[in-house]
């Protein structure tokens, strides 16, 4: 399902080669990774205004199913600020009740909420929190956002570990 639904993936600008690696998982013929790329919809130059990226943020949130937000101290930070894009982006995700994937840097398994933004947290939004590997990433793009439909879980869940077990890692 992750192909077909379009994931949009927010993350701190300092956090880019985590989004430039996961666009490489999905590239790569020996990796079962793939998603919907989001950020491909209504292009903002490095010279466009802030609105417009705003209005273009706005666009590209209105079309995507999903969130994989990079979970990092940096994406906390930036995500709890409204002035930053990643802020903004918080916002929508809020505004628009996208499902949440925290795609935790260093490999936690667990709710670490050092790395999520505190509005998140706050609105005790929805989400799920794995690794950052392409297979449990796929898996949770496959299957938690099925779940999120329903309305009826709250908080920052995880995935057992015989989950991960069952996908090799």
């Amino acid at each position: 399902m992750s192909y077909k639904n379009k994931t949009y993936v927010a993350f701190a600008s300092e956090n880019i080669h985590c989004y430039r690696l996961m666009e490489a998982w999905r590239e790569n013929e020996h990796i079962d990774f793939s998603f919907y790329d989001a950020h491909d919809l209504f292009i903002s130059r490095d010279t466009s205004q802030r609105e417009t990226i705003k209005k273009n943020l706005r666009e590209r949130m209105k079309n995507a199913k999903q969130i994989v937000l990079i979970g990092t101290t940096e994406g906390r930070k930036k995500g709890g600020d409204s002035y930053t894009f990643l802020g903004y982006e918080i916002e929508l995700i809020l505004e628009f009740n996208l499902p949440v994937v925290i795609a935790n840097i260093g490999g936690s398994r667990h709710v670490e909420k050092t790395l999520i933004p505190q509005p998140l947290l706050d609105a005790n939004h929805y989400m799920v929190a794995v690794s950052f590997q392409p297979a449990i990433i796929k898996h949770a793009l496959d299957k938690y956002t099925a779940e999120f439909a329903d309305g009826i879980k709250k908080g920052c869940q995880v995935y057992k570990e015989n989950v991960y077990s069952s996908l090799g890692i």
